[in-house]
């Protein structure tokens, strides 16, 4: 029993290191593309405010994924173990591809898959609101990047040359906003599961989880921060702020309610409305496909390897 549980802290901690490196590119990808803060001073800013966003804003989220996706006041140590398991492996999977999923989508469809092989009611009325909040959330994040863009440009055009110091410090700005509400909006995605066996109190398990995401910014993330910076975007500073902006607005509410949706999804749901709002596009066409591939991909995972690991622990380690 005191080996799985040791288990499950060591794969909820390796997958929020994981997550940590996967979000680098959603948080501070703005700020690096338009050059107001080179790669290393852009994960050590985001480190410490990931993990502040985790211990201050993330408990409705973790209650959520903990007590509100499965109908059960407990999951065995086995079921949570096979449902953190299954989403660390995907995520770890998609980061070596440098392919931006949604680790929520993958983490929720995890515990549905798991759900399923234990003969666990789901509580499909809180999947439904995820659904629905999933789909809503880069349509919001588009229309507020568009209006983000056009509020700025009454102010007159953006100056020629390079960044003047207020755009460098708001480009900075959005990104610490993004980083904190990346803490309290996926940190449940590694909390969750160990809240879930009724074994550890909320604050533990955040604790646990904010301290692997913080971890996994500094250790794992400057590739997947370069791939956002130099591939997927292309835009000037008042787009870029913009964009982060948005984002930023639309977790923070999500979160509010007890909620989480996917960084990326409202990034690039906000990218396109800045780009609209511009007359064109900020987005290179190839990269927003290999995403929306990803998306595609990771509930269909999530679901096929919660199922099978459940099934595998639930023999492997029978009564936890």
């Amino acid at each position: 029993m005191l080996l799985v549980v040791v288990l499950l802290i060591v794969v909820a901690f390796g997958f929020a290191v994981s997550m940590g490196a996967h979000y680098t590119g959603a948080c501070m990808g703005m700020p690096r593309a338009a050059g107001a803060i080179r790669t290393v001073p852009a994960l050590l800013l985001m480190a410490p405010l990931v993990l502040v966003g985790a211990l201050l804003a993330s408990h409705g989220v973790v209650a959520t994924v903990g007590h509100s996706i499965l109908e059960t006041p407990s999951v065995a140590l086995a079921t949570a173990l096979a449902i953190v398991g299954a989403a660390f492996v995907l995520t770890s999977a998609y980061n070596f591809l440098t392919i931006p999923t949604s680790t929520i989508q993958i983490l929720v469809f995890s515990a549905v898959g798991a759900g399923f092989a234990e003969g666990i009611a789901i509580d499909w009325r809180t999947i439904g609101e995820l659904v629905v909040l999933w789909a809503a959330a880069p349509f919001a994040a588009c229309g507020l990047g568009f209006l983000f863009v056009r509020l700025a440009d009454r102010r007159g055009p953006s100056p020629a040359g390079g960044l003047a110091p207020r755009a460098v410090a708001g480009l900075v700005a959005v990104g610490m906003a993004a980083s904190f509400a990346m803490g309290a909006n996926d940190v449940a995605n590694a909390s969750g599961a160990l809240v879930m066996t009724g074994d550890f109190p909320i604050l533990t398990a955040v604790a646990v989880g904010g301290a692997g995401l913080a971890l996994g910014v500094l250790t794992w993330g400057k590739p997947l921060l370069e791939a956002v910076a130099f591939r997927v975007v292309v835009l000037d500073a008042r787009t870029a702020t913009s964009s982060q902006l948005a984002q930023s607005v639309v977790i923070l509410v999500a979160v509010s309610f007890g909620l989480f949706t996917s960084m990326n999804q409202a990034l690039v749901g906000a990218m396109i409305g800045a780009g609209v709002a511009r007359g064109g596009t900020a987005v290179i066409g190839q990269a927003v496909r290999d995403i929306l591939a990803g998306w595609a991909l990771g509930p269909i995972s999530g679901l096929a390897l919660g199922f099978v690991l459940a099934l595998l622990a639930a023999r492997l380690l029978p009564g936890t």
